[in-house]
Order: C-alpha cells, then sequence, then structure tokens
C-alpha cells in the first residue's frame, strides 16, 4: 500500500505542477493583452483570449481531478452524524464508483470527440482547435487514476483495515 501511495502522490504533484504552469501562463499571457492595448510598444497578439480560454480549460478540469484525491469536492453531509458508519462507507464507494463511470465517459467519449473534430483556431491557422478539446480525455485519465486510489481505501475502510492517509 505505500508503494501506491508514493505513486499517487508523484502524480498528484506532477498534475499541481501543471496546473500552477497553465495558471502562470494565463497570468502572463493576460498581463501582456491588457497591456497591449494600453502601452504602444508592447503587441496586442490576436491569440490571446483563444489561447488563454484553452489554457483555462486545461486548469479547470485538472485542478477538479485534483480535488478527488483530497476528497475536496462539495458533498452533503447533513446526516452523517445520523447514518451508521458502514452505510456512509458503502455510499462512499457508490459515489466514487458513479465518479469513476463519468471519467471513463469523460476519456472515451472525449478522445472520441477530440478525433473527430477538425480545423484550426481562428487566430492561429496554424494550430489545430483538437488543443480546446484534450482536456475532457485528460480530465478522465487523471480521475480515473485517483478514483482507482479512492476505491481502494473505500474498500480497505469497508472491510475494516487501514487505508492511506
Amino acid at each position: 500500500m505505500q508503494g501506491m501511495k508514493k505513486f499517487y502522490d508523484v502524480i498528484y504533484k506532477i498534475v499541481m505542477v501543471v496546473c500552477k504552469l497553465l495558471l502562470i501562463g494565463d497570468i502572463l499571457i493576460t498581463s501582456m493583452a491588457i497591456l497591449g492595448r494600453y502601452v504602444p510598444f508592447i503587441p496586442d497578439p490576436s491569440w490571446s483570449e483563444e489561447i488563454v480560454l484553452t489554457l483555462m480549460s486545461y486548469m479547470a478540469v485538472l485542478s477538479a481531478a485534483l480535488a478527488i484525491r483530497r476528497k475536496a469536492h462539495i458533498r452533503m453531509t447533513s446526516f452523517d452524524k445520523y447514518l451508521p458508519k458502514k452505510l456512509l462507507q458503502v455510499m462512499d464507494l457508490v459515489a466514487d464508483l458513479a465518479v469513476m463511470a463519468l471519467a471513463v465517459v469523460m476519456l472515451v467519449y472525449g478522445w472520441q470527440y477530440v478525433q473527430s473534430t477538425k480545423g484550426f483556431y481562428p487566430s492561429i491557422p496554424t494550430l489545430t482547435i483538437k488543443y480546446k478539446f484534450y482536456p475532457i480525455p485528460l480530465a478522465g485519465l487523471v480521475m480515473i487514476l485517483f478514483e482507482i486510489e479512492q476505491l481502494v481505501n473505500d474498500i480497505l475502510l469497508i472491510a475494516g483495515k487501514e487505508a492511506n492517509a
């Protein structure tokens, strides 16, 4: 189990670094575009808005996948204190199975959609529009990885064994 935790720690850190780099890219490109409107010697590239939105979509779905590992997604816990512990554990398992199903759909159908997409960014005719849609299957893949860990932890908890912290 410890080896599995180390593997997921590395994946988490890699995805976190990617999200941070995407945010830095968003900030730099947006700053350049805004300054380019008001400062004559700074260019205001026509592609800035499309690229910022694309980077933001990558960052949004990858950071949502990170929330799976930290169990930071919004969830209703109003009745948790009234329900038996075993029932809550089973409900967590069912919820994680549902998220896993969503992740598989995102990966499979997202990849099919990316492959069927044709065309280029209007402001960057050399860059395929497929990059705009890659975040969906990519997030599905990362979600699947983190959900596998959550499912193993859920099963261990139900079995009465210690799960990864």
